[in-house]
């Protein structure tokens, strides 16, 4: 009985017929891909050298105030990275026509995201009006409200904006000019990059002033109070947020006046999960609203919620004139705000009214 005789040749001796140009080819194209791999790795190598330190510690400040810290809420929240950069101003004041104007000229060594090692900043203006020191709360208004252009892809943007506007020679001691550098986000809040403030008190604007400050970390100003009424009921597991009224400092020199109307939205782990607005009211000092708006929520989600109310102003005939006036956010995650939200859940079935700061 015979066998076939066993293969001599093993896998590896198997031999693809090809010829010398297509490996010379593959050839090629292998040595093409190794240094392109190559030159990816020194670039990164590259740019994890050149990056600048960051420090360990987290340099975020929080105000001195307890009522101004209960108030750092989604007005645009504060960026985790630290503040860096300066910005570059102009001031004057034209006593002839009182016309006080603002030129923002540009920003340097702005903060970049991580990301995209970028930013896309433009900067947002507020004149801030303040009440006399003498007075029992020291308010705030803004009398006028400006953003310059945006400019993509630069931590140090020109911009070359001017903004200008009617100003009695009376008001320049008591006015604020509020700058802050944001970082435009297509999809989600703008982030902010840092704040100038120039208190005109202390300038002499008369002539052409040119400054350039630091940026600092951004603060809260209070603009006005609001009175509100909390009621939980467990039994039907509904929340009753009352707006009763607002008061703000009103200074316009309009003939028609603008209208208010408050918006009340519930967020439970940081996500806005219902929100109601109630009809707009003129608006006087001290506007009443006298509406009451009702959440339906479980026992889980009252415990861990938070409430934000937000009083926006209205031009009537005009579109897009939507601005906030001021909000305020109160709930268990709060520090100051605990007080009216403890005696809430203390009184149950029976509302409890308190006024609260606005803030901007």
């Amino acid at each position: 009985m015979s066998f076939p005789a066993p293969l001599e040749n093993s896998f590896w001796d198997i031999r693809i017929p090809l010829s010398r140009e297509v490996k010379f080819s593959i050839l090629g194209i292998s040595v093409t891909l190794l240094f392109v791999a190559l030159c990816i790795l020194l670039w990164q190598l590259c740019r994890y050298c050149t990056q600048p330190p960051t420090p360990d510690n987290d340099s975020r400040c929080l105000s001195r105030s307890s009522d101004l810290a209960s108030s750092m809420d989604s007005l645009g929240e504060l960026d985790e990275e630290r503040v860096q950069g300066t910005l570059r101003f102009s001031l004057f004041y034209d006593q002839l026509q009182s016309r006080l104007v603002v030129t923002v000229l540009e920003a340097r060594g702005l903060a970049m995201r991580e990301f995209s090692r970028s930013a896309d900043p433009f900067v947002r203006l507020r004149l801030l009006w303040a009440s006399k020191e003498d007075d029992e709360q020291r308010l705030s208004c803004v009398l006028q409200e400006w953003q310059t252009r945006l400019v993509k892809d630069s931590c140090n943007p020109m911009f070359g904006d001017q903004f200008s506007c009617i100003l009695p020679e009376e008001d320049v001691s008591r006015v604020t000019v509020r700058m802050e550098v944001r970082d435009f986000d297509k999809f989600s809040r703008h982030g902010i990059l840092g704040e100038v403030r120039a208190p005109l008190n202390s300038l002499n604007i008369m002539y052409p002033l040119e400054m350039m400050d630091d940026l600092q970390h951004p603060k809260k100003d209070a603009v006005g109070e609001v009175l509100l009424s909390l009621k939980y009921m467990p039994t039907s597991q509904r929340l009753e947020v009352g707006i009763l009224k607002a008061r703000t400092i009103f200074r316009s020199s309009k003939a028609e006046r603008a209208v208010l109307y408050a918006r009340t939205s519930v967020l439970c782990n940081q996500c806005k999960i219902r929100h109601q607005r109630t009809p707009e009211k003129v608006r006087w000092d001290v506007t009443v609203f006298n509406e009451v708006m009702i959440f339906v929520l479980p026992d889980t989600q009252i415990r861990e919620c938070s409430i934000t109310v937000s009083i926006y102003e209205m031009r009537p005939g005009k579109k897009s004139s939507k601005r906030l006036i001021g909000q305020v956010t109160l709930g268990k995650s709060r520090n100051i705000e605990d007080e009216h939200w403890k005696l809430m859940m203390r009184s149950l079935r029976q509302p409890v009214a308190k006024w609260h700061l606005l803030f901007l």
